[in-house]
């Protein structure tokens, strides 16, 4: 799973002593997981109501692994995969939500029209809003594996798919078929759901199925999450940009699954930046802890987030739905720290949920950014010094405030 995974450290430690800092072994509790479906999915033929789900890999692109993803459970299970809806939930929950989803896997080339029958049902399974009955036959029985991924939620036992049936009608909304059929390019089809109100992670899959855009290809789940966060993101930048400034400094705050997420809302021109550190102990915080960062002014970010990759598409876009809704523009600052209760990878989701958390949690408002960085430092374990180091907008804001020192003798920037 990971490097610490591998070392002498556990073999002492055999998940009882905790060596690795960690309030949980990630181990054993995927272990427990397993154990715990093993008897509901230890065979060959499925038969469940998929949430809907399906699942699109990026291994060996153009040919990708795609497949529906079939609990042993009939009724309703669209709890099992609705990502922004697990705000109440704990690690442990989504572990074992996922692991009851089986995927049956087939290779396909991302050019849609070169498939056949099976691929045509996953696209109808993708298109429903309503769990559908659906049947699976794999070639042996569905194997969980564990890899760890900070982008798409963790996927649940898979094996080759033979056969995949819908045995009901799968509820698809007319706006849908609208969209699908009305040959209209990603990014306005995208925005057009979005501000009609469908969840975010339905485009997402509608994304990954290959039924959006005008020459229609299969997009790797991880690749689509990005995509269609980015998408509504710079749509939302562009109208926020016409707002009036907030007036006074704004502090926001929100712990969740082991996440601490602070925001500063600065009175100012757009702006945005993620400031992230995996602390000492925490999934992915071998060595000491680090600053890593993003940033973009109000063109948007040059090329792709090569630090902070998908987290900070879902954090800007938390945000910008937040400024949006007051129809207001700021300058903002978030920050991430990892803790070590973070103890499994499970999605990327979780910090655009805790990001949203955080905006609906307004702390205090300050005067001055002195006061809001002074307030930040009380819910931050790393020491403040690094984020000022790394940061391009704390340090656009030293330099702004020393041109006005220099231009009327004083300054309020410490």
């Amino acid at each position: 799973m990971m490097e610490i995974f591998k070392s002498k450290l556990c073999a002492v430690c055999k998940g009882r002593k905790l060596l690795c800092g960690r309030p949980t072994c990630p181990i054993l509790e995927r272990f427990r997981v397993a154990r715990s479906i093993e008897e509901k999915i230890n065979r060959r033929d499925i038969f469940g109501s998929s949430p809907p789900s399906i699942f699109v890999g990026e291994y060996g692109y153009p040919k990708v692994r795609i497949g529906p993803l079939v609990p042993p459970i009939e009724g309703n299970t669209s709890h099992l995969d609705s990502p922004l809806k697990w705000e109440n939930k704990t690690i442990k929950d989504i572990l074992y939500y996922r692991s009851l989803l089986v995927m049956g896997e087939m290779k396909s080339n991302v050019n849609v029209r070169k498939s056949g029958r099976l691929l045509s049902e996953v696209q109808e399974l993708a298109m429903s809003i309503r769990p559908v009955d659906s049947e699976i036959l794999l070639k042996k029985k569905p194997v969980l594996k564990v890899l760890p991924s900070e982008f798409a939620p963790p996927v649940g036992p898979k094996a080759e798919l033979l056969d995949f049936e819908l045995t009901e009608n799968p509820k698809i909304p007319k706006r849908t078929d609208y969209v699908v059929n009305d040959e209209l390019k990603a990014e306005p089809a995208i925005m057009r759901l979005y501000n009609w109100g469908f969840d975010e992670y339905y485009i997402i899959r509608l994304l990954s199925a290959g039924v959006l855009g005008i020459n229609k290809k299969l997009v790797p789940t991880r690749w689509s999450i990005t995509a269609v966060q980015d998408t509504i993101g710079k749509r939302l930048r562009k109208e926020i940009l016409h707002y009036e400034l907030i007036n006074e400094f704004e502090v926001y705050f929100h712990e969740f699954l082991g996440n601490r997420y602070a925001v500063i809302l600065m009175p100012e021109s757009y702006a945005f930046e993620l400031l992230e550190v995996w602390l000492k102990g925490s999934l992915f915080g071998s060595g000491e802890p680090e600053v890593i960062h993003d940033y973009e002014d109000f063109r948007g970010i040059k090329g792709y987030a090569e630090q902070t990759t998908g987290a900070y598409y879902a954090a800007r876009l938390s945000v910008l739905e937040a400024l949006r809704k007051r129809r207001r523009q700021a300058r903002i600052l978030v920050f991430r720290e990892i803790t070590p209760r973070y103890y499994a990878p499970v999605g990327v989701w979780q910090i655009r949920v805790g990001v949203k958390k955080a905006m609906n949690n307004l702390v205090r408002k300050f005067n001055t950014l002195n006061e809001a960085l002074n307030e930040v430092k009380k819910f931050l374990e790393q020491p403040f010094e690094e984020y000022l180091k790394k940061s391009w907008i704390l340090k656009m804001e030293k330099q702004r405030t020393l041109d006005y020192y220099l231009n009327h003798h004083k300054t309020t920037f410490i």
